[in-house]
């Protein structure tokens, strides 16, 4: 088990921008996991499973992987080549003058493909970024940030799902 949660969590970043039929797939895998150490049947409803886990599923966890890259680079924990592909907002010429350049925000570079440049962690990343709210980005630690990440992700999910979050609690 472990050794498929390692393989769906090690490039999940890279999978930001697939479509949904692909992410569906991924799903599935990860859905046939939960049953078998739930020891469900096929056709059993998963979200409970997926909440007495604290499991996130494809999109949340590429969603989750490019938030803790893009923290790495604000906080100078990341590789220097990813360094590389995240700018400030505020460090852009042509923003130097905005109200939001005291927000911790991204620049978003523009694209000319969606195929392409979109889902480059030069964009991805900082569009995730971006989307987070300040009390998660202003997390102290990497592990105060990664908690408060997963929480923030799963109420959304919920959020979206109103009947799938009865007895929800916070991991």
């Amino acid at each position: 088990m472990a050794l498929l949660l390692t393989k769906l969590d090690y490039g999940s970043a890279t999978l930001a921008g697939l479509p949904g039929v692909q992410l569906d797939r991924l799903q599935s895998v990860l859905n046939a996991a939960e049953r078998l150490i739930y020891r469900c049947r096929k056709f059993d409803h998963v979200i409970q499973l997926l909440k007495q886990l604290h499991w996130l599923r494809v999109p949340e966890q590429i969603t989750f992987q490019l938030a803790v890259l893009s923290y790495r680079h604000q906080h100078n924990m990341a590789p220097r080549y990813l360094t590389a592909q995240l700018q400030q907002a505020s460090n852009v010429g042509y923003r130097q003058h905005l109200r939001s350049l005291s927000l911790a925000k991204l620049d978003v570079p523009l694209i000319e493909h969606m195929t392409i440049g979109g889902r480059a962690f030069s964009s991805t990343g900082a569009r995730v970024w971006n989307s987070l709210p300040m009390a998660v980005q202003s997390s102290e630690s990497l592990d105060i940030f990664r908690r408060r990440l997963k929480t923030e992700l799963i109420r959304a999910f919920l959020q979206l799902r109103p009947h799938l979050s009865n007895n929800f609690t916070a991991p």
